[in-house]
């Protein structure tokens, strides 16, 4: 034996590796190269897949979402839009809202009783392409004297508690804080203001002037019912809003898309800033307070103002387990009506109808309801300043 051989013998190779000549060597420095160049390619996105543009977070919801694509009806529309109003063709979409959004308050409930989520058709329909404002509501009262809850005094049977010297004509304002509080009371920020109504938006000392093209408040349930048959309509079904808000996309969080800003701009009148501290919102959406109609751009179906500047009523009694019972039925809900009677846990004696779509007192700290399939509530003789309503109307 050679010199060589037994120094070879001496210095054996790993076990690993024993008995691999030169030509083995290549094979596997080959076969390596192949396998890295084969997983990153993988994990590389292509160039030409619609995917490489949207973030993480986007690529999670697409990918994890539960709402099944919206499908809107497609006959097409003959008859000219009523003055004010668009079609909506009405079809069938997943409605409600889950459970990330609750990651997007700090306060947990915004999205609970808007779920699970659930399929729902509704036929199509007219609706007002902004809520209803002052002028139009003053046209109404001129030609029919009607007079709103929050102008007529209460009376001791509707309030047996309240003593008679409080029994006055008024409606809830929101009254700013002067310094930041608990937002676990929502009492420290609204009062009951004497002489607050739909002409006196914050107060007797309050006019509507300049404020023609500003959405109606301080509007009970039944006053927008009023209206709405006065002038040939009718108030939306929460189904029918929900369509509607969406314009035709599916599972957003927002009428628009999934940012809260597009291109840096906001695209609905909410709240910044510390809430509900006086003074403190900045405005960065263009507006201290409410506004008038029609200042964002609208969705696709040509709505203005479905997400912030005031509530809109809807016709739903509310319940927080409703979407729960439609889906117990396992199939698509066909134009929901709501359920048969109102039912809120917190207040049990309370009786309310749905409101959708937020207002300008809507908080990314407090309250995300702007978000489309998100849902409020509000007992049917209570009027206050961020709460109006816009129609719908039947083929």
């Amino acid at each position: 034996m050679s010199q060589r051989q037994r120094q070879r013998r001496r210095e054996p190779k790993p076990a690993r590796f024993a008995g691999i000549n030169s030509f083995g060597w290549l094979a596997l420095l080959a076969t390596i190269l192949l396998f890295s160049f084969t997983y990153f390619a993988m994990r590389r996105p292509s160039v030409s897949s619609p995917d490489v543009r949207k973030t993480e977070t986007e690529k999670t919801q697409l990918v994890e979402s539960p709402f099944a694509p919206t499908i809107p009806n497609a006959t097409p529309v003959l008859e000219s839009s009523p003055e004010g109003m668009v079609w909506i063709p009405g079809g069938e979409f997943s409605m409600g809202s889950s459970s990330t959004c609750e990651s997007l308050c700090s306060l947990p409930g915004v999205a609970s009783d808007a779920q699970p989520i659930h399929r729902v058709y509704v036929d199509g329909f007219w609706m007002d392409a902004t809520e209803v404002t002052n002028a139009q509501f003053e046209l109404f009262v001129a030609a029919t004297g009607y007079v709103t809850v929050a102008e007529q005094t209460p009376t001791q049977a509707e309030f047996p508690t309240v003593p008679p010297e409080k029994l006055v004509a008024g409606s809830t304002v929101f009254t700013p804080t002067p310094d930041s509080v608990p937002l676990d009371d929502y009492f420290q920020w609204w009062s009951y203001v004497h002489g607050a109504d739909w002409r006196h938006p914050t107060g007797p000392e309050s006019n509507l002037d300049g404020r023609e093209t500003y959405p109606v408040v301080h509007i009970a349930y039944e006053d927008a019912v009023a209206y709405a048959k006065w002038c040939g309509k009718r108030l939306p079904t929460e189904a029918e809003w929900e369509f509607a808000a969406r314009g035709g996309l599916t599972g957003n969080l927002y009428a628009w898309g999934n940012s809260l800003l597009m291109d840096g701009k906001f695209q609905a009148n909410i709240y910044q800033g510390k809430f509900p501290v006086k003074e403190a919102d900045t405005g960065e959406d263009g507006f201290r307070g409410i506004a008038p109609t029609a200042q964002f751009p609208p969705n696709g179906y040509g709505l203005y103002d479905v997400a912030g500047n005031v509530w809109e009523w809807t016709s739903d009694w509310y319940r927080p387990d409703y979407y729960a019972t439609l889906v117990a039925f396992g199939d698509v809900a066909r134009n929901p009506q709501g359920p048969e009677s109102p039912f809120d846990p917190a207040e049990p004696t309370e009786k309310k109808r749905v409101h959708r779509g937020g207002s300008f007192l809507c908080s990314d700290q407090y309250c995300t309801r702007y978000m489309v399939g998100t849902r409020g509530k509000g007992e049917v003789r209570t009027a206050s300043n961020h709460v109006g309503f816009r129609c719908v109307k039947e083929r």
